[in-house]
């Protein structure tokens, strides 16, 4: 036995039955070794769950030459990939930054593709932060409409149509208005690829905007 075992069989549980399902006992029990065997291979269920975290993240998209705009929606739709097939990953604190050798890899190929750009480091790494939120926000969005871990998925009435019931057009006028134009659209759309392009673009679109306005400061 070693911690790549054990980390391996807390990710099994945790992708079948949700973070609530990592016990040391449980772990313990999928290897068939007492608990107390654990401790000597990680000291606490912190520190598994730190370990987890960082061993279910896969390898980050390589560049292969690509422009930064290109890198960065294949990295961040990967980035979303990966977040949604794990949904006990969104249980952490978005707060809390990269860490591990695996996750501090994506930031740094990030950062790579936006070398030669003219923005500054603090730049680049804000510019990856949002990136990575955005791929966040859009991975609990697919995980939210299909379902969380061990319940049934969502009824066939949409957020919008329970939108349209609720609203009144005195107390939410703008929403109400976009609700009834038929703006949200069925929910099972919000997860198309279309949708999450359209967002990452605004994004992206504001970095080109950015690397422009830098070189003509500079010129």
């Amino acid at each position: 036995m070693d911690l790549d075992r054990i980390t391996a069989a807390a990710i099994e549980i945790a992708d079948a039955d949700g973070l609530a399902g990592v016990r040391m006992s449980s772990v313990a029990t999928r290897l068939g070794v007492s608990t107390m065997a654990l401790y000597g291979y990680v000291g606490s269920k912190e520190d598994l769950l730190i370990a987890m975290a960082d061993a279910v993240v896969p390898a980050p998209p390589e560049p292969d030459g690509a422009p930064w705009r290109e890198y960065l929606t294949t990295w961040t739709r990967a980035n979303r990939d990966f977040l949604a097939g794990h949904p006990w990953l969104l249980s952490g604190s978005p707060a809390v930054p990269p860490t591990g050798p695996r996750a501090l890899r994506w930031l740094d190929r990030a950062l790579a593709a936006l070398d030669g750009t003219g923005l500054d480091a603090g730049e680049a790494i804000n510019i990856a932060t949002a990136l990575s939120g955005y791929a966040r926000s859009s991975a609990a969005l697919a995980i939210g409409l299909r379902g969380a871990v061990g319940e049934a998925p969502p009824g066939p009435v949409g957020y919008a149509e329970v939108l349209a019931r609720v609203l009144d057009d005195r107390g939410h006028p703008a929403l109400h208005a976009a609700v009834h134009a038929g703006a949200f659209g069925p929910a099972e759309q919000w997860v198309e690829d279309s949708d999450f392009t359209f967002g990452l673009d605004l994004l992206l679109d504001g970095v080109q905007a950015l690397i422009a306005r830098r070189s003509g400061e500079s010129a």
